[in-house]
């Protein structure tokens, strides 16, 4: 027998790694570079006010903890690619419904060699797990050394370890979005609070410093508008994988189902 296939995809530990760091460095150059580009503020001084209507600079009063949350946008924009590259391999060739229609039509007419190259043909998680659970089905049928009990325990346990195989993979990285959802909406509450504090220290005076005012509150808002938006963005797109893997493993959990209820009802 062929030992079970695996769906390739995903990054590795060390790409995961690379990726944040990558992030992270390409953060402060967006911070530095483009939003504290001199010619988006008076008299080219980035210490300066912004120029009027003039986002970037206004972004860039934001703050250190700016190019973080910028940083943190991109992990999740990266990871999302990652996850929807993984899952679209995983998903297969063709339509899942098609494709578990035609296995069950193979498995009718007992027909296992087209059966299997169907599950060639589609390929992904569903299509290996089902490969894996055809080719012991058919490797078991024709032993007479085992009883039909121990037949069906034997082919159980190989759809659970195919099964066991693909799991991990369409979940991988998924921590990443959950953790970048939580930790957007901390960092981004840490510069509205720092923002407050520069405001009221403005305010302390005799005389209201109005420039280190505004500064103050542009920090605050423009940390608390990135950290909202990460945050956002970060759930919405756990959900929707989630969602995806779900229906993925009830379709893997039916294929399973249906090869072992066929086997119990025809040996």
């Amino acid at each position: 027998m062929n030992k079970n296939k695996k769906t390739a995809g995903g990054f590795s530990a060390i790409v995961s790694f690379l990726a944040i760091a990558i992030a992270l460095v390409a953060g402060a150059l967006i911070y530095s570079k483009v939003f504290g580009d001199p010619s988006n503020f008076v008299d080219n001084d980035p210490t300066g006010e912004p120029m009027e209507g003039n986002l970037y600079g206004v972004i860039y009063k934001g703050g250190f903890i700016v190019p973080i949350l910028v940083a943190i946008n991109l992990i999740i924009i990266i990871f999302s690619i990652e996850r929807l590259v993984t899952l679209l391999m995983a998903n297969g060739k063709g339509n899942t419904d098609k494709f578990i229609a035609s296995i069950k039509g193979h498995m009718d007419k007992k027909d296992f060699k087209a059966a299997i190259a169907q599950c060639d043909k589609q390929k992904g998680s569903l299509a290996n797990v089902v490969r894996a659970g055809l080719e012991k089905y058919e490797h078991i049928s024709g032993d007479a050394s085992l009883t039909k009990e121990q037949k069906l325990e034997s082919l159980k346990k190989e759809l659970e370890e195919a099964t066991s195989l693909e799991l991990p993979m369409l979940s991988k990285n998924l921590a990443v979005l959950s953790t970048s959802a939580s930790v957007a909406t901390l960092i981004g509450l840490i510069g509205t609070v720092l923002g407050m504090i520069r405001s009221f220290a403005a305010m302390s005076k005799g005389s209201p410093d109005t420039a280190a005012l505004a500064t103050g509150i542009s920090e605050a808002l423009i940390n608390t508008a990135f950290g909202i938006t990460a945050s956002t963005l970060a759930i919405i797109l756990y959900n929707f994988f989630s969602t995806k893997i779900d229906t993925m493993t009830y379709s893997i959990d039916e294929a399973s189902f249906t090869i072992v209820q066929d086997f119990s009802s025809t040996n």
